[in-house]
């Protein structure tokens, strides 16, 4: 059974992934409003009868301003860490919170979602492996370095949500104030193209058939900046910069699974 995927958005501006099968499904944060979110599903042919939960990376507004009104008008349970919850701010009265804790899977359906720690400046931020009967999905976005939690889960995955929100000369050369220049590049803010590429390179599991590269910055980046560097290490795997703005086109993963274990 294949795992469907999209970026609704990515981006400063908002972020919300999909993923799921053809009967259950999750959302990885809710950083777009209630009416984004349906409008742009609706485009892809989704539906959001199937999303089981939302799923909440850590309190910053990117991702959770669209989650109480999104939330409330679906009846979705809410699972965040009880710190990250204390520091969103978010009315706890008007949602279904339900407690997320590192490595203690949470089980919906036909998908297995496990949280795990993540480096950012953020009160209890996590990163997700969405596990399907037949292909993992990674989210790795709002990261600073690529720590042994996240590289230990990259080698798992089938496809993956991969931070890249900067390109250090553009960074370096850009309007930023200094200390906001040192806060992207420290131990707990962003990943930078550099490092998303060093991760792909010696990490990339041979069976990842996608990578969906995210949250990049308006400012200190660029998409064609991007696509032009991680191409010509892609091999097999299907490299996809997410957009800002808009959706992606929804990708279909675990296909060679399938294939192989048909054929064995």
């Amino acid at each position: 059974m294949p795992l469907f995927i999209t970026s609704l958005n990515s981006g400063s501006n908002g972020n919300c992934y999909y993923v799921g099968t053809d009967r259950d499904a999750v959302l990885i944060d809710a950083g777009i409003s209630c009416l984004q979110t349906e409008q742009r599903m609706k485009r892809l042919g989704l539906s959001l009868d199937a999303v089981r939960a939302i799923f909440v990376s850590h309190e910053h507004s990117d991702h959770i301003s669209g989650l109480v009104r999104l939330a409330g008008k679906y009846r979705l349970p809410v699972y965040i860490t009880p710190r990250t919850l204390l520091h969103s701010g978010l009315p706890t009265n008007e949602l279904a919170v339900r407690p997320l804790r590192a490595y203690e899977p949470v089980q919906l359906g036909d998908l297995r979602i496990t949280a795990f720690p993540k480096l950012h400046d953020a009160t209890d931020p996590h990163s997700f492996l969405v596990a399907g009967p037949d292909a993992n999905v990674g989210v790795f976005t709002d990261i600073d370095m690529p720590c042994e939690h996240v590289i230990h889960h990259f080698r798992q995955c089938h496809a993956a949500f991969l931070e890249t929100n900067y390109d250090d000369e553009l960074l370096e050369k850009g309007r930023y104030p200094v200390y906001l220049k040192r806060r992207i590049q420290s131990e707990h803010g962003h990943l930078s193209n550099a490092q998303a590429l060093a991760l792909f390179r010696t990490h990339k599991p041979d069976f990842m058939s996608h990578l969906v590269l995210s949250h990049v910055s308006k400012d200190n980046n660029c998409p064609q900046l991007i696509q032009d560097l991680f191409m010509p290490h892609r091999g097999e795997t299907e490299v996809v910069v997410a957009s800002r703005w808009e959706e992606t086109a929804v990708f279909r993963v675990g296909e060679k699974r399938l294939a192989e274990l048909s054929n064995s």
